[in-house]
Protein backbone atom coordinates (compact mmCIF):
# COMPACT_ATOMS: atom_id res chain seq x y z
CA UNK A 1 0.00 0.00 0.00
CA UNK A 2 1.56 3.31 -0.85
CA UNK A 3 1.94 6.01 1.56
CA UNK A 4 -0.90 8.80 1.54
CA UNK A 5 0.31 11.80 -0.59
CA UNK A 6 0.06 15.32 1.35
CA UNK A 7 -2.73 17.64 -0.38
CA UNK A 8 -1.34 20.60 -1.94
CA UNK A 9 -4.08 22.20 -0.51
CA UNK A 10 -4.40 24.19 2.50
CA UNK A 11 -6.49 26.56 4.90
CA UNK A 12 -4.32 29.45 2.89
CA UNK A 13 -6.14 28.43 -0.07
CA UNK A 14 -9.82 28.50 0.71
CA UNK A 15 -11.53 32.16 0.05
CA UNK A 16 -14.50 32.86 1.72
CA UNK A 17 -16.70 34.89 -0.45
CA UNK A 18 -18.93 37.76 0.79
CA UNK A 19 -22.81 36.73 -0.90
CA UNK A 20 -22.67 39.88 -3.35
CA UNK A 21 -19.23 38.10 -5.00
CA UNK A 22 -21.02 34.75 -4.87
CA UNK A 23 -23.62 36.48 -7.80
CA UNK A 24 -21.06 38.91 -9.07
CA UNK A 25 -18.26 35.86 -9.69
CA UNK A 26 -21.01 32.82 -10.98
CA UNK A 27 -23.92 34.52 -12.48
CA UNK A 28 -24.41 31.61 -14.67
CA UNK A 29 -25.63 29.28 -11.62
CA UNK A 30 -28.43 32.03 -10.52
CA UNK A 31 -29.00 33.62 -14.05
CA UNK A 32 -28.14 30.78 -16.35
CA UNK A 33 -25.33 32.75 -18.30
CA UNK A 34 -21.75 34.37 -17.26
CA UNK A 35 -20.69 37.86 -16.71
CA UNK A 36 -19.78 39.06 -20.39
CA UNK A 37 -22.84 37.02 -22.02
CA UNK A 38 -25.17 39.71 -23.92
CA UNK A 39 -28.11 38.43 -22.90
CA UNK A 40 -27.20 38.65 -18.86
CA UNK A 41 -29.30 41.63 -18.27
CA UNK A 42 -32.68 40.26 -19.78
CA UNK A 43 -31.54 37.29 -17.71
CA UNK A 44 -31.88 38.79 -14.59
CA UNK A 45 -35.34 40.81 -15.02
CA UNK A 46 -36.14 37.62 -16.66
CA UNK A 47 -35.55 35.63 -13.33
CA UNK A 48 -37.21 38.45 -10.94
CA UNK A 49 -40.09 38.33 -13.05
CA UNK A 50 -40.36 34.43 -12.94
CA UNK A 51 -39.89 34.21 -9.44
CA UNK A 52 -43.39 36.43 -8.36
CA UNK A 53 -45.27 33.95 -11.04
CA UNK A 54 -43.53 31.15 -8.92
CA UNK A 55 -42.27 32.88 -5.63
CA UNK A 56 -41.18 30.96 -2.41
CA UNK A 57 -44.15 28.86 -0.62
CA UNK A 58 -43.36 30.83 2.91
CA UNK A 59 -44.19 34.16 -0.33
CA UNK A 60 -47.41 32.80 -2.02
CA UNK A 61 -48.78 30.01 -3.95
CA UNK A 62 -47.81 30.02 -7.55
CA UNK A 63 -49.61 31.89 -10.52
CA UNK A 64 -51.43 34.36 -7.28
CA UNK A 65 -49.45 37.24 -7.34
CA UNK A 66 -50.01 40.36 -9.80
CA UNK A 67 -47.17 42.01 -10.34
CA UNK A 68 -46.18 45.12 -12.62
CA UNK A 69 -43.08 45.78 -13.73
CA UNK A 70 -41.12 48.72 -15.81
CA UNK A 71 -37.89 48.60 -17.89
CA UNK A 72 -36.90 51.84 -16.86
CA UNK A 73 -33.15 52.08 -19.11
CA UNK A 74 -31.05 49.76 -20.99
CA UNK A 75 -30.07 48.39 -17.39
CA UNK A 76 -32.62 49.70 -15.26
CA UNK A 77 -35.85 48.33 -14.27
CA UNK A 78 -38.40 48.06 -11.06
CA UNK A 79 -40.82 45.73 -10.16
CA UNK A 80 -44.35 46.07 -8.27
CA UNK A 81 -45.69 43.42 -6.56
CA UNK A 82 -49.23 43.56 -4.88
CA UNK A 83 -48.03 41.78 -1.51
CA UNK A 84 -45.17 42.28 0.27
CA UNK A 85 -42.90 39.26 1.26
CA UNK A 86 -42.92 38.26 5.23
CA UNK A 87 -39.83 39.68 7.03
CA UNK A 88 -37.30 36.22 5.96
CA UNK A 89 -35.75 34.86 9.10
CA UNK A 90 -31.89 35.48 8.32
CA UNK A 91 -30.53 31.83 9.21
CA UNK A 92 -27.13 33.53 9.93
CA UNK A 93 -27.33 34.25 6.09
CA UNK A 94 -24.97 37.54 5.30
CA UNK A 95 -27.23 39.64 2.96
CA UNK A 96 -29.97 39.63 5.55
CA UNK A 97 -28.80 42.45 7.92
CA UNK A 98 -28.45 44.52 4.23
CA UNK A 99 -31.34 43.26 2.43
CA UNK A 100 -34.20 41.72 5.00
CA UNK A 101 -36.42 43.65 2.66
CA UNK A 102 -36.11 41.47 0.21
CA UNK A 103 -37.31 38.86 2.92
CA UNK A 104 -37.63 35.25 0.76
CA UNK A 105 -36.57 36.72 -3.25
CA UNK A 106 -33.21 35.51 -3.19
CA UNK A 107 -33.42 36.09 -6.71
CA UNK A 108 -33.50 39.58 -6.25
CA UNK A 109 -31.41 40.03 -3.60
CA UNK A 110 -29.09 38.28 -6.81
CA UNK A 111 -30.33 41.22 -8.58
CA UNK A 112 -29.58 43.95 -5.90
CA UNK A 113 -25.57 42.31 -5.96
CA UNK A 114 -25.30 42.87 -9.90
CA UNK A 115 -26.66 46.51 -8.93
CA UNK A 116 -24.57 49.92 -8.95
CA UNK A 117 -27.99 51.29 -6.57
CA UNK A 118 -30.91 49.24 -5.66
CA UNK A 119 -34.05 50.46 -3.59
CA UNK A 120 -36.53 48.36 -1.78
CA UNK A 121 -39.46 49.56 -0.51
CA UNK A 122 -42.43 47.79 1.70
CA UNK A 123 -45.83 48.72 2.88
CA UNK A 124 -48.92 47.98 4.79
CA UNK A 125 -51.14 49.37 7.34
CA UNK A 126 -50.53 53.05 6.28
CA UNK A 127 -46.67 52.54 6.67
CA UNK A 128 -43.94 52.46 4.56
CA UNK A 129 -39.96 51.45 4.81
CA UNK A 130 -37.51 51.90 2.31
CA UNK A 131 -33.80 50.53 2.00
CA UNK A 132 -31.37 51.55 -0.37
CA UNK A 133 -28.53 49.63 -1.29
CA UNK A 134 -25.35 49.30 -3.34
CA UNK A 135 -24.22 45.77 -4.10
CA UNK A 136 -26.19 44.52 -1.08
CA UNK A 137 -24.44 47.36 1.35
CA UNK A 138 -26.74 49.80 2.90
CA UNK A 139 -26.60 53.33 1.46
CA UNK A 140 -28.10 54.54 3.87
CA UNK A 141 -30.21 53.58 7.35
CA UNK A 142 -33.86 51.99 6.14
CA UNK A 143 -36.68 55.70 6.08
CA UNK A 144 -39.82 55.56 6.27
CA UNK A 145 -41.83 57.04 3.20
CA UNK A 146 -45.36 57.75 2.47
CA UNK A 147 -46.73 54.47 0.81
CA UNK A 148 -50.02 53.75 -1.66
CA UNK A 149 -52.55 52.07 -0.24
CA UNK A 150 -53.01 48.94 0.55
CA UNK A 151 -49.75 46.60 1.19
CA UNK A 152 -47.04 45.55 -1.61
CA UNK A 153 -43.15 46.03 -2.13
CA UNK A 154 -41.69 47.86 -5.01
CA UNK A 155 -37.87 46.77 -6.25
CA UNK A 156 -35.98 49.14 -8.57
CA UNK A 157 -32.52 47.70 -9.83
CA UNK A 158 -30.22 49.93 -11.57
CA UNK A 159 -27.42 47.25 -13.31
CA UNK A 160 -23.82 48.28 -12.55
CA UNK A 161 -22.35 49.23 -16.11
CA UNK A 162 -19.08 48.66 -15.03
CA UNK A 163 -20.08 45.17 -14.35
CA UNK A 164 -22.37 44.54 -17.33
CA UNK A 165 -20.09 46.34 -20.33
CA UNK A 166 -21.09 49.30 -22.48
CA UNK A 167 -22.99 47.59 -24.94
CA UNK A 168 -25.75 45.46 -22.44
CA UNK A 169 -28.99 45.99 -22.31
CA UNK A 170 -32.05 44.32 -21.54
CA UNK A 171 -34.19 43.15 -24.37
CA UNK A 172 -36.98 44.86 -26.27
CA UNK A 173 -38.54 42.13 -27.09
CA UNK A 174 -40.55 41.87 -23.91
CA UNK A 175 -42.83 39.00 -25.35
CA UNK A 176 -40.07 36.71 -25.87
CA UNK A 177 -38.85 36.23 -21.47
CA UNK A 178 -40.34 32.69 -21.20
CA UNK A 179 -41.35 33.37 -17.02
CA UNK A 180 -42.84 29.93 -16.93
CA UNK A 181 -40.21 27.41 -17.69
CA UNK A 182 -40.25 23.97 -18.88
CA UNK A 183 -41.21 23.02 -15.24
CA UNK A 184 -44.31 24.71 -14.41
CA UNK A 185 -46.97 22.80 -15.40
CA UNK A 186 -49.54 24.41 -13.28
CA UNK A 187 -52.74 25.44 -14.91
CA UNK A 188 -52.86 29.85 -14.79
CA UNK A 189 -54.34 31.45 -11.70
CA UNK A 190 -55.17 34.91 -10.91
CA UNK A 191 -52.12 36.34 -10.64
CA UNK A 192 -50.32 37.71 -13.50
CA UNK A 193 -47.17 40.19 -14.79
CA UNK A 194 -47.49 42.86 -16.60
CA UNK A 195 -44.03 44.24 -18.23
CA UNK A 196 -43.72 47.79 -19.88
CA UNK A 197 -41.06 49.27 -21.82
CA UNK A 198 -40.82 52.88 -20.97
CA UNK A 199 -37.92 53.39 -22.82
CA UNK A 200 -39.30 53.59 -26.47
CA UNK A 201 -40.09 57.24 -27.58
CA UNK A 202 -42.98 55.97 -30.26
CA UNK A 203 -45.41 54.39 -27.50
CA UNK A 204 -44.99 52.24 -24.71
CA UNK A 205 -44.72 48.67 -25.72
CA UNK A 206 -46.53 45.75 -22.83
CA UNK A 207 -46.60 42.09 -22.25
CA UNK A 208 -48.81 40.37 -20.18
CA UNK A 209 -46.99 36.87 -18.28
CA UNK A 210 -50.00 35.17 -16.78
Amino acid sequence: MSAMTESPYSAADIKVLEYDEVFRQRPGMFFGVGPEHPELATRVLCQVLAHELHPAAAVAPNHALVASADVLSDLAFSVTVNQAAPLANSGGRPFAQHAALLGHRWVAIGAAALSSHAVIERWADGQGLRQELTSLRRAASPYSFEPPAGQGMRMTFELDPEYFGPTAAITSDLGSLGLHGPDCGEPAGPGFVEVRDRRATDGMSVARYQ
